[in-house]
């Protein structure tokens, strides 16, 4: 597997294609963005740096949804209310992913892959199937 940073022009366009979605330049750029991103971001982080460049927010927010849709992303809710995007890449099982929000600055990490397991006899979760895992604490820089 490519690292992020490995991904080409060309090569960010056949990932648009072979999802099934016509190759803009718009959304080119949202999906660059989000492959070099080293972690989740949002639309306003997004629009914040592409609307001086001419982008308009309302089709940033269309990339994301297409793009997310089409299966090139993954979003996110991690209970503040704010979307976040990430590049799901070659993952077989993004939702293995975990991330810390920091709850005096926001700021989101992703964390290695967690393993969670239940006490018990049975081995199956008294909750169900776990799909996302996130923590929250004070980042380094807040503490």
């Amino acid at each position: 597997m490519a690292s992020s940073n490995d991904y080409s022009p060309d090569d960010i366009r056949a990932l648009i294609r072979d999802a099934g979605l016509r190759c803009t330049d718009s959304r080119a750029t949202v999906l660059s963005l989000l492959v070099e991103a080293t972690s989740p971001v949002s639309h306003a982080d997004l629009s914040e740096e592409l609307v001086p460049e001419g982008y308009d927010q309302a089709t940033i927010y269309r990339n994301l949804t297409d793009l997310t849709e089409a299966g090139l992303l993954i979003r996110l809710d991690l209970g503040d209310h704010i979307w976040r995007f990430e590049y799901r890449g070659q993952q077989a099982h993004p939702e293995d992913h975990s991330h810390f929000v920091c709850t005096d600055c926001g700021e989101v990490s992703c964390l290695a892959p967690v393993e969670l397991s239940f006490s018990g006899e049975d081995s199956t979760s008294p909750v169900g199937k776990v799909d996302e895992v996130f923590i929250k604490g004070r980042c380094v820089e807040c503490s």
